[in-house]
């Protein structure tokens, strides 16, 4: 963890940017598994850090302070949690290398070429809540592809982050990677002052609430990538199958309610009130889910006998800002539309445009769905739960981006690359643009077949 000021963390950060600019893409990976021993080395210490930070949350949700979900986000000894974070690390080591590829090669005239080539996007201030794990997720992300990191997390999770990025500079300080490429700050002071320095950082990534994304976009001309929420839905179609419907929503909301892609609205079409929906619902009753019903799907249920299971404790009328609230917990809202139109319209309007889900047979359904809805994923038959990083085979993702500018959805390794244009005359003399033009010579355009770019070595 850095102690200089926001300049000299910003300025410094740049500084090994700048000089870690040749260093090969073997090294990189080298520097990536010397961070994965010197983690394994620091685990029983950084996991106890953990529990102080857990213990430290549990009286903050007991004070009201935080929310529940926001804890679960923290323990990262939940479950495989642990494992998982050092197998991303591998994963992304094993990934091709996402810079200096060629997306466009042209040789404007005999000798001329031109070159489109893949580079590191630079220094990357990326700001977090809970979530300890992100601290590596995005440093081996970073070193990957080539760009430098500034890492804060959310003060809860204080004693584990700093223990992380302990372990992280551990690594690099046994390889040619500066140990300052991956840097931790601790205040929000040091994060206002450093949103103010574009003159050394390139791109801000927020992970969080939809107030921290929104106060950060709000105070800084640096752009800034990353998502306010994630608010999705599942929608039923008129020619969903039962079995899909259940397994599907059930997993979308239970497998991990308080990600940001557990979904958060269930649609129905009209015309599976009757038919899909009961057996849906008593699926997701017998698993604890509070139903938050429109008028026409709650008397779908209130019509049934025997009555469903824990229907009286988990089944209530929904409120109007029931469709734009992220849960983020055992709380589903629910609500019933004529046709599949009004689905994709009602989605546009209330979700976060984060990923979306439908249950049809229909191939022109699954097509004007996926085609319609405005969001970073449209799935067919599939849970919103899949869209993650590490499902999509990117090792690990430094967020999911729900802008529609440069990397949208879960961003890896080629959300952190933008492009130059490199240009090489082999002409004896070079060329000049006065050459060209009418009554001179005039430019061939004519497309290489170049992934790389032939004197890049």
């Amino acid at each position: 963890m850095s102690t200089f000021n926001a300049h000299d963390i910003a300025s410094a950060a740049k500084i090994a940017f700048q000089e870690a600019q040749l260093i090969s893409s073997f090294e990189r990976e080298v520097a990536l598994h010397e961070i994965l021993k010197s983690l394994e080395a620091s685990k029983t210490e950084i996991l106890l850090a953990n529990e102080e930070d857990l213990k430290a949350a549990e009286t903050e949700v007991k004070a009201g302070n935080i929310s529940g979900a926001l804890l679960k986000r923290l323990d990262l000894n939940r479950g495989d949690k642990w494992d998982s974070m050092l197998q991303g690390i591998l994963d992304v080591a094993d990934l091709p290398d996402p810079t200096g590829n060629v997306s466009y090669a042209s040789e404007l005239d005999d000798g001329l070429e031109l070159y489109r080539v893949a580079c590191p996007i630079g220094v990357l201030l990326v700001i977090f809540e809970a979530r300890p794990e992100v601290v590596v997720n995005i440093a081996s992300l970073a070193i990957k592809s080539g760009n430098a990191a500034i890492l804060k997390g959310g003060k809860e999770s204080n004693r584990t982050t700093t223990l992380l990025a302990k372990a992280i500079s551990a690594g690099l300080s046994k390889t040619s990677i500066p140990e300052l490429y991956i840097q931790a700050i601790q205040t929000r002071a040091e994060v206002s002052s450093l949103l103010q320095l574009d003159q050394y950082i390139d791109l801000v990534i927020p992970r969080g609430s939809n107030s921290l994304v929104k106060n950060i976009q709000n105070n800084t001309r640096i752009p800034v990538m990353g998502h306010a929420d994630g608010l999705c839905s599942v929608f039923i179609d008129e020619n969903a199958d039962v079995t899909k419907a259940v397994r599907v929503v059930l997993d979308s909301k239970i497998d991990y309610p308080a990600a940001c892609n557990s979904s958060e609205n269930l649609i129905l079409h009209e015309s599976v009130v009757h038919t899909v929906w009961p057996p849906v619902a008593k699926a997701l009753l017998e698993a604890n889910v509070k139903l938050l019903c429109d008028p026409t799907s709650l008397n779908a249920l209130e019509q049934l006998s025997p009555k469903l299971s824990n229907f009286q404790t988990l089944v209530s009328p929904s409120e109007p800002n029931a469709y734009d609230t992220e849960h983020l917990d055992l709380t589903l809202s629910v609500i019933v539309l004529p046709s599949i139109e009004s689905a994709i319209q009602f989605i546009n309007s209330h979700s976060s445009h984060h990923t979306d889900s439908i249950i049809t047979e229909s191939d022109v359904a699954a097509s004007t769905f996926c085609r319609g809805v405005d969001s970073a994923g449209t799935f067919v038959n599939a849970s919103t739960r899949f869209a993650d990083g590490f499902r999509y085979g990117f090792g690990t993702e430094v967020g999911i981006s729900t802008g529609r500018i440069h990397a949208r959805g879960p961003v890896g390794l080629d959300g952190l690359v933008t492009y130059k244009y490199m240009m090489r005359s082999k002409a004896p003399s070079g060329h000049i643009v006065g050459e060209f033009g009418t009554g001179k010579k005039q430019y061939k355009h004519k497309p290489l077949n170049a992934v790389t770019v032939p004197f890049l070595k």
